[in-house]
């Protein structure tokens, strides 16, 4: 019987990859508009930005310094705080769920399943996500891999999860964009999973067999016809 759903966040239930370009690109326009003066596009130094990104992590605090550093400009605080304030004013105007999220969370609810997020990221920015999205109070657990030191795939994350909600692994279904991370781990444990082709990682194909999901669906909404066929066959 399931009794739980649990989700991954970025890209699962905002557009994240969408929204960081967009907040990234208009940073780089923040600081050209600022006075930074180099001999290269815009594009070519979103493209730079997006490398120091994947070197440094996504929650590296300064990415911009890196950025002025690399492409030969002395650090200077008014480009980068034109950056920041750019990258910021962008991501809080369009950090919104995506529109079958909240109807989704709301009939889950109704059925009288639990509800839970598992995310792998710094717990502050994770938490500020889901309460500027207003999808924080629909969640009975919320578990974050900064709060108890290990990331998606590992299967820790995704049994505390399940420990947190009072059931068993077995009776969770877990929802997310990446294969190799929310479908590989949930796999491990023994969870239904489904997987959304959201994002930047739409694409991926599996590369073993822990990556296969149980279900496939292209948008939220559809989780729903999944649930229901589920808890049929729970019941015959």
């Amino acid at each position: 019987m399931i009794k739980a759903v649990l989700f991954d966040l970025d890209d699962t239930l905002y557009p994240s990859s969408k929204l960081a370009e967009a907040a990234r690109k208009n940073a780089i326009r923040a600081m050209i508009e600022a006075g930074l003066d180099v001999d290269m596009t815009e594009e070519e130094l979103y493209e730079e930005l997006e490398e120091i990104v994947e070197e440094f992590g996504s929650n590296h605090p300064r990415h911009f310094d890196l950025l002025l550093k690399r492409i030969g400009v002395d650090p200077d605080p008014k480009l980068v705080a034109a950056a920041v304030v750019a990258y910021h004013d962008t991501k809080f105007a369009y950090l919104k769920p995506y529109p079958d999220v909240i109807p989704t969370l709301m009939k889950l609810r109704e059925m009288g399943l639990k509800l839970g997020v598992v995310t792998s990221g710094l717990a502050v920015k994770q938490w500020e996500k889901l309460i500027r999205l207003g999808l924080h109070h629909f969640f009975h657990a919320v578990v974050i891999s900064e709060e108890i030191g290990v990331e998606k795939p590992n299967p820790r994350i995704f049994t505390e999860a399940a420990e947190r909600l009072g059931v068993e692994p077995s009776e969770c279904v877990f929802v997310g964009d990446r294969l190799d991370h929310d479908i590989r781990g949930a796999n491990r444990v023994g969870m239904v999973t489904v997987r959304v082709r959201k994002g930047k990682y739409s694409d991926m194909e599996p590369e073993n067999e822990e990556d296969v999901p149980d279900f496939e669906i292209s948008r939220l909404g559809e989780l729903l016809d999944v649930i229901r066929k589920l808890l049929r066959e729970s019941s015959d």
